[in-house]
């Protein structure tokens, strides 16, 4: 008997970031982090089970095998198991951004792959659950469920590394410009060498404070302290990256540039940060009445840029991809 379903999440931006996975299989992390679900980017995925001749996977128009694919059947297998479902499956995901250049792709597309099939599953769960099982798919995505600011437990064990809301976007809102500067990047590589970096045992230490005076700042409302400890993350985040085994830099020419020009904005009085997950784009964070002025300064830079807020959780749709 088919059963369709159709689910958007949000891409998130880190601010206590997450790097390293103790767990390849289960991706359990190292550490608990802390995000922000960055609205109107979004991904949009319909799942159907039924009697296909075989089950099929297509992203943003192409056809899906490899490494990626492994991903989703991480996903998909535990979803079938556990609603006892031996049907082969359709999935078409489409997100209205790029892929692989910072942006967290990722999150959101096994975010609303995993509230989409779960739904065409006929799975009664609730959301940490959900995002329990997103984390199969990509660690980041158990915060694209919760959505808002979020935090991911890293827990002890598969079912109890989950996420939940610290604040949704009707609480606290913010000003998110993003910067894209374009440079491919597979976020997989620099989560393997993590523990090369004779900083990673530095920042493990440093995490406790962080994500204390990261959620205090959240729960208090504070957007320029959230955007000043996001800022301090990104520095020793990326310290690990280039301290590895592999040397990997990241960044770009571009990617400088516009540290520089967020530091000179906030010398002139406005509260901008940067922010950068793994890659070469930039989030400069501030509070909303600012993001205006903040977005024209990196324009006129020549640098591209997308306006973004604070989003939602992941959510059903009523409008099927086919």
């Amino acid at each position: 008997m088919s059963s369709k379903a159709t689910a958007i999440a949000h891409p998130m931006q880190g601010l206590i970031k997450y790097h390293g996975l103790r767990d390849e299989r289960l991706r359990l992390p190292f550490h608990d982090s802390i995000s922000v679900a960055t609205a109107p980017l979004k991904t949009t995925t319909t799942v159907e089970f039924g009697d296909f001749e075989r089950s099929s996977v297509e992203i943003d128009g192409k056809r899906v095998s490899g490494r990626p694919l492994e991903r989703v059947m991480a996903v998909m297998d535990r979803i079938r198991e556990m609603a006892s479902i031996e049907d082969n499956f359709r999935i078409v995901s489409e997100s209205d951004f790029e892929s692989g250049i910072g942006l967290g792709a990722s999150a959101s597309g096994f975010a609303a792959l995993a509230t989409a099939a779960c739904s065409a599953a006929r799975l009664e769960i609730d959301r940490r659950q959900l995002s329990a099982i997103a984390r199969l798919g990509a660690g980041s995505a158990t915060r694209s469920v919760a959505g808002g600011f979020a935090r991911w437990e890293a827990g002890s064990s598969d079912s109890d590394s989950y996420a939940y809301s610290l604040a949704a976007p009707e609480e606290l809102q913010m000003g998110i410009v993003v910067a894209i500067v374009r440079k491919t990047k597979r976020t997989e590589d620099a989560h393997r060498e993590v523990l090369s970096s004779p900083l990673y045992q530095g920042r493990l230490a440093y995490l406790h404070t962080a994500l204390a005076e990261m959620t205090w700042a959240i729960r208090s409302h504070n957007v320029s302290e959230i955007g000043r400890i996001a800022e301090r993350d990104t520095l020793v985040l990326h310290a690990i990256t280039m301290t590895g085994n592999n040397g990997m830099i990241l960044w770009k020419p571009e990617t400088l540039k516009i540290i520089e020009i967020t530091r000179e904005m906030r010398k002139e009085g406005l509260n901008s940060f940067f922010s950068i997950d793994t890659g070469a784009t930039v989030y400069i964070n501030c509070p909303v009445d600012e993001i205006r002025e903040v977005e024209e300064r990196i324009r006129s830079a020549g640098i591209e840029t997308v306006r973004c807020s604070v989003g939602g959780p992941s959510r059903l749709v009523d409008t099927h991809l086919f």
